[in-house]
């Protein structure tokens, strides 16, 4: 688990024997741990910007796992949770998992079965954080496009020809041209391919689609 040394996983068990071991366990792969006696606790620590995942229990004092969990979604936490119990049942391991949870072990369960868990878990926040990223990235350079070449790149990403989009813009071909090449160099697409695939991953509306018509 090299990779992810710079990870951290987040231990939440009101047993503290269960959190030092899990705590020695994960210690022993390379990973930073913090562990926490209650979801309180964990709700009023600092987390950092790094990749991370928690290891909940589910029957805590005072604010349940499951509890937790809900809370986190209701502040845009999106860290991967694995749940472990002593008392799981199929509904509740049903409405944990519906509710995003990636794993949830019943103790005791073995210790691969945990690291393998925390494994996946880290890599998901890792993607879900690299993605972000990407798409922080593009909203920064479509932010800096001009309201004319945002029109321009609309109508350039419905297929609409260049005379077409001058006609509709009331603006020459060779200024629709111009606007086009200043939307593809602010954006950074090497084509129109690409410029496409970027408004989709903005979820920026295309205009309506006249790639078959003619003014």
């Amino acid at each position: 688990m090299a990779k992810d040394a710079d990870s951290i996983v987040f231990v939440i068990d009101d047993d503290s024997s269960i959190r030092e071991a899990i705590k020695s366990l994960i210690s022993l792969v390379g990973l930073r741990v913090e562990t926490f006696g209650t979801a309180r606790e964990f709700l009023q620590s600092e987390l950092p910007d790094a990749p991370g995942c928690v290891v909940l229990d589910v029957e805590l004092p005072g604010l349940s796992g499951l509890d937790l969990q809900r809370e986190l979604a209701e502040h845009g936490i999106k860290l991967p949770i694995i749940f472990i119990t002593g008392y799981g049942d199929i509904p509740m391991s049903v409405r944990a998992m519906k509710a995003g949870a990636l794993e949830f072990l019943t103790k005791p369960f073995r210790d691969q079965d945990l690291l393998d868990a925390i494994h996946q878990a880290l890599e998901r926040d890792r993607a879900a954080r690299e993605h972000s990223k990407e798409i922080a990235e593009l909203r920064k350079r479509f932010d800096a496009l001009t309201s004319r070449e945002r029109e321009v790149m609309s109508l350039v990403v419905a297929g609409w020809l260049n005379k077409q989009i001058g006609f509709e813009l009331k603006i020459s071909e060779i200024t629709v041209k111009i606007h086009r090449g200043r939307v593809m160099d602010k954006m950074g697409a090497q084509s129109l391919a690409e410029l496409v695939r970027m408004t989709e991953r903005l979820e920026i509306p295309k205009a309506k689609d006249q790639s078959v018509k003619t003014r």
